[in-house]
């Protein structure tokens, strides 16, 4: 894997040696003398295991670009086994397989396995007359990860490529996402899940705020304890790993993919995300059907804490930004002036200690680059403690508000705040009106989802995320 230094990182020199350094977010990281020369020479690439987790700890805090890999020639292309669920859905069916039938990739190194999850349509001749090989999940709607598994049981290429019977792929698919296993320590990879359509204002929401969009930035995960995953729906895993952690659990019928992911990764194994290798999804656009599934994939979360009670939410809370924002709330409520006037002398006060600090380091930044710096950390503070309350409280500050008309204000301006700053950052084709409503309707049912499967199983670690004080 190449990287470059990203749009808006410097190679400086400050007490010490090299560093880089960045605007926006405000980053000053100190390298060894070998690696600021190779940053010299242009494009980076890892020669060592540590050395390729230390590029990729710098990715991740935004100083370095991955560089796209070239395309594999076509003998080193992996052997991939297509793995595709489905229960009475022979049209969906139909235009996957056909999707399938453009994909750019060598048939020699490809089969498609179709499991039947107990069909009573024409699904399986469907999957037969487009040359998949069909087999039967063992029973009738005993789910995705169910059939899944089947799949994976028969198939014999060195990757599973997972894809859903609602999905179509993109022609460039496999042969954008294969390339990232040439790294022996990735053991999945995902790619960008799309929209299939535009026409309604739910397919536009759905395109951009679906928690199978994972945005148009790389990620990657190892170990560790945050909640990053890869979605099922455009899912390719080394066989031979997924064999070994156990495959998705049968009982989880939504969040098996969020488990399998940490799993893997439990393991020591590294998952990427790229925006390349897309797929698309024909997501749910009636209103009824979208609450629904949100409500669903609430309930799974309470299981996930129990399952990985490693992995709770998390929330890390610079001090003095922490109790601006507590000022500032407490000046609307009480209606003094006074916190206000206090929480902006904690800012003050943090921007001069964040400029100091940058000073002994040796690093000449202007003073405005720091007071921009310390006003987005509290906005993003602001905007993660909102959506919080938003998704996970919100019936509470609905009641709560009725009884305290200025705290229903708070609360819902910081909705609406919460949701403009979504808005800006995902750019879903809507106005906001529309985009608003969706939003609040999406946090009531999925929070509601939530409530209900804490309470089935008498477990409420979604509503204690852990924080993490800090300067």
């Amino acid at each position: 894997m190449r990287y470059r230094l990203a749009s808006g990182v410097a190679r400086v020199e400050v007490r010490g040696g090299p560093a880089l350094l960045s605007r926006a977010p405000l980053r000053l990281v100190k390298v060894s003398a070998a690696f600021a020369e190779r940053f010299d020479a242009g494009e980076l690439v890892a020669r060592t295991p540590t050395e390729a987790r230390a590029l990729d700890a710098l990715f991740e805090r935004g100083l370095l670009a991955r560089v796209p890999d070239d395309a594999l020639p076509a003998d080193r292309l992996p052997t991939v086994s297509v793995v595709i669920p489905v229960k009475d859905r022979a049209e969906e069916l139909r235009r996957c397989l056909e999707s399938l039938r453009r994909v750019r990739y060598p048939r020699a190194r490809l089969e498609i396995v179709v499991v039947d999850d107990g069909s009573r349509d024409a699904t399986p001749a469907v999957a037969r007359a487009l040359g998949a090989t069909v087999i039967s999940s063992g029973g009738r709607g005993r789910g995705p990860a169910a059939a899944r598994n089947r799949g994976a049981a028969v198939a014999s290429g060195a990757l599973l490529a997972f894809i859903d019977s609602d999905c179509t792929a993109s022609e460039g698919w496999l042969a954008e996402l294969t390339g990232r296993f040439e790294d022996p320590e990735v053991v999945a990879v995902g790619g960008r899940v799309a929209g299939m359509h535009a026409s309604s204002a739910l397919d536009r929401y759905e395109a951009e705020m679906s928690s199978l969009s994972l945005g148009p930035r790389d990620r990657s995960g190892q170990g560790g304890t945050d909640t990053f995953y890869l979605p099922s729906c455009n899912l390719l895993v080394r066989r031979r790993a997924f064999a070994a952690s156990g495959g998705f659990r049968e009982e989880l019928h939504v969040g098996e993919d969020v488990d399998l992911t940490w799993r893997l990764r439990d393991r020591g194994g590294r998952v990427l995300y790229t925006p390349h290798g897309r797929i698309f999804h024909e997501h749910r656009n009636r209103l009824g059907a979208f609450l629904r599934r949100r409500f669903q994939y609430g309930t799974s979360e309470g299981l996930l804490q129990v399952l990985h009670p490693e992995r709770r939410k998390q929330m890390v809370m610079p001090w003095p930004l922490a109790a601006a924002t507590a000022l500032v709330a407490a000046a609307w409520l009480a209606r003094a002036a006074w916190p206000a006037v206090a929480g902006a002398a904690l800012i003050l006060l943090d921007v001069a200690r964040l400029w100091a600090t940058l000073r002994r380091e040796g690093a000449r930044v202007p003073p405005e680059w720091v007071i921009g710096a310390r006003l987005r950390a509290w906005g993003s503070l602001a905007y993660h403690v909102a959506f919080h309350l938003t998704r996970y409280y919100a019936p509470v500050l609905i009641v709560a508000g009725v009884a305290w008309p200025r705290l229903g204000a708070l609360a819902a301006t910081l909705a609406v705040l919460c949701a403009a700053v979504d808005r800006t950052v995902r750019r879903p084709a809507l106005r906001f009106p529309e985009f608003l409503g969706l939003y609040l309707a999406e946090h009531l049912a999925y929070g509601a989802g939530v409530f209900c499967g804490c309470v089935r199983l008498g477990s409420f670690g979604s509503y204690r995320p852990v924080l993490s004080v800090k300067q």
